[in-house]
C-alpha cells in the first residue's frame, strides 16, 4: 500500500477515490476525521490522505490524479444578449441569465 496524495479538502480526496474506483483501482482514505484536531498538530498532518491498496496500480493512479489536476477550466465567454464576460464554468450569464449557447 502506498500513499498517493493528501489534500486540505475531504471533498477533493473523495473525488479522487471515486475516480480511481471507476477505473478499478482500490484505495483507502486515511485521516478522514483528523480535521477536528487541526491546531493541535501541524495542519498538513491532519489533511485527509488517499492510499492505493495495490502497489502495481500506483503509477496508473498517479497519472489519473494528475490528469484531473491538469485539466484547464473552460475559456471565458461573452454573453450574446448583454455583452458581459463570464467565467468558463458558467452556463448562464451572471448579469442577465441568458444561456451560454
Amino acid at each position: 500500500m502506498k500513499k498517493l496524495t493528501s489534500a486540505d479538502s475531504l471533498i477533493t480526496i473523495n473525488h479522487y477515490k471515486n475516480l480511481l474506483a471507476s477505473e478499478g483501482i482500490r484505495c483507502e482514505i486515511r485521516n478522514e476525521h483528523l480535521g477536528s484536531i487541526m491546531g493541535e498538530m501541524p495542519f498538513v498532518e491532519t489533511w485527509p490522505e488517499i492510499w492505493v491498496v495495490n502497489d502495481l496500480d500506483f503509477d496508473r493512479a498517479t497519472q489519473l490524479i494528475r490528469s484531473v489536476d491538469d485539466e484547464s477550466p473552460t475559456s471565458p465567454w461573452r454573453c450574446k444578449k448583454c455583452g458581459e464576460e463570464n467565467e468558463g464554468q458558467f452556463a448562464a450569464c451572471w448579469n442577465c441569465s441568458a444561456s451560454a449557447d
